[in-house]
């Protein structure tokens, strides 16, 4: 049973809300118009009841974008998934489908999952050769100021892309669980966020090849070993040591042609991961009606 659906239909030349209903634990809010007037987007905002998801909890949402609109889909804050009672799973399921010549963003804040905390979530979507889709995924490692790092007992995040119909595009998983030779906070180190995002279509080509580049030019010669000491006299050898940067990134493109471009981030810091994405999404400002994370 769905807990929340969306259609979004083009009517007297504008992206408009033809159907919207949600119920209990999802809440939908739809705003009159984000941006200027000009503007042809359609704002959605999920929020959950209590300001999280609660153990057990199932949410079920599908959206339908219908031929040239744009809709943005995203969240008032950080998905927070409270402590697993028993075996308990939370979950989450979104089946999008896009329209020829539509635009779906998805710029949710991060999951953030509490100690103990289980929690799965799958995304599907169903794209046109010329759908345009960006969808942004990402987690923290948790409540730092209650002193949890990747503490959680199961994280999985499933994104899967159709092209007309059911011909598979993109198919991708993360599973984030604690093993019995290492926790997740071993494996993690100092890294306090994971994140994917996927670029696909004509209207963000220009989005694609910009962050190519900036991702290229970023993680160039981020890996080096420096030397400690100074001067001619410096003992290189013995003060090396490898340099860890803050913040990871890495494209790949995907798809008949390279339609699609993904990058994955691994970064010490949530801000560094807002400051890399409103950096690389400003440039669609002018479909949106405002930068996404402004």
């Amino acid at each position: 049973m769905e807990t929340g659906k969306v259609v979004v239909e083009r009517i007297r030349g504008r992206s408009t809300v033809t159907q919207c209903f949600a119920k209990y634990p999802l809440k939908l809010i739809i705003p009159r118009k984000v941006g200027t007037s000009q503007t042809d987007a359609v704002w959605i905002y999920t929020l959950t009841y209590g300001g999280g998801i609660v153990s057990g909890d199932t949410i079920s949402c599908g959206i339908t974008i219908g031929d040239g609109c744009t809709t943005v889909l995203t969240t008032q804050a950080s998905t927070k998934v409270y402590k697993s009672v028993g075996s308990k799973c939370s979950e989450q399921v979104l089946e999008a489908r896009i329209g020829s010549d539509a635009l779906l963003v998805l710029i949710p804040d991060p999951v953030t999952c509490f100690s103990t905390a289980k929690y799965s979530q799958k995304q599907v979507f169903r794209v046109m050769s010329d759908s345009s889709l960006l969808i942004v995924d990402w987690i923290t490692s948790g409540r730092h100021e209650s002193g949890e790092k990747w503490d959680f007992g199961f994280y999985k995040s499933t994104n899967h892309i159709f092209l007309e119909g059911d011909k598979p595009l993109f198919l991708d998983t993360t599973l984030l669980e604690q093993g019995s030779t290492a926790t997740v906070a071993e494996r993690m180190q100092d890294y306090q966020v994971i994140a994917m995002v996927i670029l696909l279509g004509p209207k963000l080509k220009h989005v694609q090849d910009q962050v190519q580049e900036d991702v290229k030019k970023m993680m160039s010669g981020q890996f080096r070993i420096p030397s400690i000491g100074f001067g001619l006299y410096a003992d290189t050898h013995d003060n090396c040591r490898l340099s860890v940067p803050p913040f990871i990134a890495s494209c790949s493109v995907f798809g008949p042609k390279g339609i699609g471009v993904i990058i994955r981030i691994a970064a010490m810091t949530t801000e560094s991961v807002y400051k890399f994405l409103k950096h690389q999404l400003v440039s669609l400002e002018p479909l949106l009606g405002v930068s996404p994370y402004y």
